[in-house]
């Protein structure tokens, strides 16, 4: 317990530097050491990439026990802070989310407002910032520096929202006042987009970025640029692997 209860202080002091902090998205016990011995100081494990793993689909299709069973040998395996994305939270309470995920070894969450297991419901701005304040004041309870990264979907969600970037905008601000400690504007595609996200708030803002082919706003010195603290690769890292792994291999085909 006390040595997962410092990995989170590492994981909330990483968020605190002010630095941008790159944590790679990782899928099982392979892929996370690779990342950790490559030197990164705190990884993710990301939801789609664990269900394709192990033969499910994302969207909270996965038996939470298995996903966290998944989550826990990651975190047996390495010894750098790991962050779980648990999706909308599987229905769970805040309490026995976070009680759960942290009985994994995970010492940071990320939480998005569509809610695929009630038909992709996307949540009400207050209703996912109160969600987020709930696994907040869980954490806090237990003396834990946890760290919870708030994402929305909002940006892309242009059948939902008149003006989706301003609807993100509006939600992260609750999100950091909820207790997040990072947020996650996904699908920020121009740097104006990243630059006005970065703007709205105090705590690190996180975009996906391809390990190859960076993000649409530029490669690692330009997210710096533009004030990004925080960058993940979602299931990317895993989906280049599939294509590269794919090309050699088919050289190996029998005609």
């Amino acid at each position: 317990m006390s040595d997962f209860k410092e990995r989170a202080r590492t994981l909330a002091n990483q968020h605190e530097s002010g630095d941008l902090l790159v944590m790679p998205t990782v899928w099982d016990t392979f892929s996370a050491a690779l990342a950790a011995d490559a030197g990164f100081a705190s990884l993710t494990i990301g939801s789609h990439p664990v269900a394709d793993s192990i033969g499910s689909a994302d969207g909270e299709k996965m038996d939470f026990a298995d996903y966290l069973a998944v989550v826990q040998r990651i975190t047996s395996a390495v010894d750098v802070p790991v962050s779980a994305d648990v999706e909308s939270g599987y229905g769970l309470s805040p309490q026995e989310l976070f009680e759960r995920v942290f009985a994994a070894g995970a010492v940071g969450v990320n939480i998005e407002d569509v809610v695929h297991r009630e038909g992709k419901r996307v949540r009400a701005r207050q209703e996912h910032a109160d969600y987020i304040h709930g696994v907040r004041a869980a954490a806090d309870a237990a003396g834990m520096d946890f760290v919870i990264n708030g994402r929305t979907d909002a940006v892309k969600l242009t059948e939902h929202f008149a003006d989706p970037l301003a609807e993100a905008i509006e939600r992260i601000k609750l999100l950091e006042q909820a207790g997040a400690r990072s947020v996650y504007p996904v699908a920020l595609s121009t740097a104006d987009q990243v630059e006005q996200a970065v703007q709205a708030v105090s705590i690190p803002v996180n975009v996906t970025a391809h390990p190859v082919t960076a993000h649409a706003a530029g490669d690692l010195s330009a997210l710096r640029k533009l004030g990004v603290r925080r960058v993940s690769f979602g299931p990317l890292w895993q989906k280049w692997l599939a294509e590269v792994s794919s090309q050699q291999l088919s050289a190996w085909r029998q005609s």
